[in-house]
């Protein structure tokens, strides 16, 4: 569907705004909105996509609820639904307020963040925090046992983004310590759009307890799930077991104990109103949520991964680096570095090669493991089952150790990268010797947090992340792309088409920016010389292909080896693959629209896509035949935001000029050469 002034293709703004109408408080930016009532208590009646008009909301349910001392209460909301189907604007005044926590005043302020960016590199997104507006609501209570405790919630709404946030503190002045045992940060009884098949979803929900699952694109967090609703016994579903409650809570937890005067905020709990089913759109909306509220995915750098730490192997490598383009050498797994070892010898050997790779414009990190290993019985978790087979806790002595010493070695080498391998899981701890927690009940929500607070100590120091999980919300900037690593031990001529399809299926939940890709110049798992580069002067198509299935995408990959070229002719096809991409850097790193999958029969490719730029859209396409093809395309071209007519340019020719069809796509005839590729520049 293509729309009049859409959000994703129009240069106008939608600035979030709130304003009060007819006893509401609307919270929208024209693009989605929520509405609140403020009598008989505060609660939200609507959660609406402005563009395909969806009304989300059912039901009535609490803002929030907290479990105190053992007992559950709600946060605002209203009693007295009588149907939990549908609700009609006439029923409001029949509402009454809820028995728990209810409203005393709200306010307007800005959205803030905990998290401090210090932006170090080029990235394609720059504002934080995120522009908008935020509805600060407080809530206290009657109850004699809830005396002195106060509830604020807060509603977030983005400029130019259909999503919201929103989050709470509760701060305790009871005079003696609370416990907070449990809460649900979100609770919505969403509409019954398909009884039959849920599994995609107009609502795309996201916070910073990640762990180790979840896409935007269609896959809850550990945080979100749908249960059941007892309320709604009008539900298709005859037993009334359709989980159709979406809840946001953690799974386990916190189990804070909060002493008089002490406060406790929660973590922000987003949902993505999608207006489409159609996946290239719902791709582009996750794209824009991620520049928005995790704007460091953006940073791109392009780096080598090297197996060694010989100072004269490193320094040459950091030249090499120099010549080609690269801007990053990341120390990989098996190189022989140790980050956890804070001692004067070990930082000061390190500091030695970061200072040289600083004085050739190198930034330069190194890679570090912390869970699927054991440390020993005293510090590895307690726990039924373990996620990796074996994890240390994050709350015992080695664990804080661990945390602290990783800042350390950062700080005093002047490291810039952290590639974070294993990083928390999930896993529970049933010690209660551990420091860094209490028992099994805080110990999922602590190693949380403490491994959120490094990664935000990184952002706020300008160290780089890669992390194998989805914490970018918590400061990650990037992730695996997907892909199955013993397929890097495969024949060479089987990684190329791999490769092109990982990238393919991996950036319609992420940027192009926040998956890496792997490349192996030396061996990799196995396979020996037929999955391998090196030599690489004798198999130079390949690693010419390798880079540009890669660069060609926006896409970066570990090259993973001691070296990037070994002859004057590796050197320059590296340099001139890399200049083409940072010639083009802007609308590579932007999202890319599929138009073919590879599957090693035809041609396959994409256009990358940016309303924004000069440069609005950039056509790749590849052949993987071993005969020239020559193929009438039709590109689409709507996401540019091209209307009538596009200048195609290739390898940055001359321009020609062809007009739009009424779909918004252009015919264009190419000719592909046997086992290679092209690429046009769309004005």
């Amino acid at each position: 569907m293509f729309y009049i002034n859409d959000y994703l293709t129009s240069p106008a703004s939608y600035p979030a705004c709130i304003y009060e109408k007819n006893g509401e408080i609307v919270l929208t930016n024209g693009i989605a909105e929520r509405r609140f009532l403020l009598t008989p208590d505060f609660a939200c009646v609507g959660l609406k996509n402005l563009y395909s008009g969806e009304q989300f909301l059912r039901s009535v349910k609490p803002e929030v609820t907290i479990t105190v001392d053992g007992t559950k209460y709600p946060v605002g909301g209203v009693s007295g639904q009588f149907e939990h189907g549908f609700m009609k604007p006439s029923w409001y005044k029949k509402f009454t307020p809820a028995d728990g926590f209810n409203y005393r005043s709200h306010r307007v302020v800005p959205i803030t963040r905990n998290i401090t960016w210090k932006r170090r590199r080029h990235a394609a997104a720059d504002v934080w925090p995120p522009k908008g507006i935020c509805l600060e609501v407080t809530f206290a209570s009657d109850k004699p046992e809830l005396a002195g405790i106060e509830v604020t919630v807060r509603h977030e709404c983005y400029d130019d983004l259909p999503a919201f946030g929103k989050s709470f503190t509760i701060v305790n002045r009871s005079g003696h310590d609370i416990r907070l045992n449990e809460f649900e940060a979100e609770i919505l009884a969403i509409t019954e759009h398909d009884s039959a098949n849920n599994e995609v979803r107009r609502i795309a929900e996201q916070s910073r307890n990640i762990f180790y699952v979840s896409s935007i694109e269609n896959t809850l967090t550990p945080t979100f799930s749908y249960t059941l609703d007892p309320e709604y016994t009008s539900q298709v579903d005859f037993r009334c077991q359709y989980p159709i409650l979406l809840v946001s809570k953690p799974p386990l937890g916190p189990y804070k104990k909060l002493k008089d005067g002490e406060e406790f905020t929660s973590y922000t709990a987003h949902l993505m109103l999608f207006d489409e089913n159609d996946r290239t759109r719902r791709m582009l909306q996750a794209a824009r949520f991620y520049q928005t509220l995790a704007p460091w995915t953006t940073e791109n750098p392009i780096f080598v991964h090297i197996i060694s730490t010989d100072y004269d192997k490193l320094k040459a490598c950091i030249d090499q680096c120099v010549e080609v383009g690269f801007e990053m050498l990341i120390l990989s797994f098996g190189s022989g570095l140790n980050m956890e070892n804070a001692s004067p010898e070990n930082i000061a050997k390190f500091k030695k090669i970061a200072d040289y790779a600083h004085s050739r414009g190198i930034e330069i990190g190194g890679y570090s493991l912390l869970a699927s290993r054991s440390i020993n019985k005293e510090n590895d978790v307690i726990a039924d089952s373990v996620i990796f087979g074996n994890s240390p806790c994050l709350g015992s002595e080695w664990g804080q150790n661990y945390l602290a010493n990783i800042r350390t070695f950062l700080r005093e080498t002047g490291f810039d990268v952290l590639e974070h391998d294993g990083s928390y899981p999930g896993d529970t701890c049933r010690s209660e010797k551990h420091p860094g927690h209490e028992c099994y009940e805080d110990s999922q929500y602590t190693q949380l947090t403490a491994i959120s607070e490094l990664y935000g100590w990184c952002k706020e120091n300008g160290v780089y992340l890669n992390v194998p999980d989805r914490y970018y919300l918590s400061g990650n900037s990037k992730c695996g792309m997907g892909y199955k690593e013993v397929n890097w031990s495969l024949p060479r001529e089987q990684q190329v088409i791999l490769a092109r399809q990982n990238i393919h299926d991996g950036t319609y939940d992420k940027l192009p920016s926040m998956g890496w890709m792997f490349v192996p110049l030396t061996q990799y798992h196995g396979g020996g010389a037929a999955a391998t580069i090196e030599p690489l002067c004798e198999h130079l198509d390949h690693y010419r292909m390798m880079l540009n299935n890669n660069l060609l995408a926006g896409v970066q990959a570990a090259y993973r080896g001691h070296r990037l070229y070994d002859t004057e002719e590796t050197k320059e096809m590296v340099r001139d693959s890399v200049a083409v991409y940072k010639k083009h850097r802007a609308i590579l790193e932007s999202p890319a629209v599929k138009i073919r999958r590879a599957d090693g029969r035809d041609f396959d490719g994409y256009v990358h896509v940016n309303p924004a730029l000069e440069e609005k859209g950039m056509l790749v396409l590849f052949n993987p035949l071993d005969e020239p093809i020559t193929r009438t395309i039709r590109v689409p071209l709507y996401y540019t935001g091209l209307t009538d007519k596009a200048f195609f340019a290739l390898h940055d020719g001359e321009p020609a000029a062809y007009d739009l069809a009424r779909d918004y796509t252009v015919s264009l005839t190419v000719t592909i050469p046997a086992n290679d590729f092209i690429w046009y520049t769309i004005r």
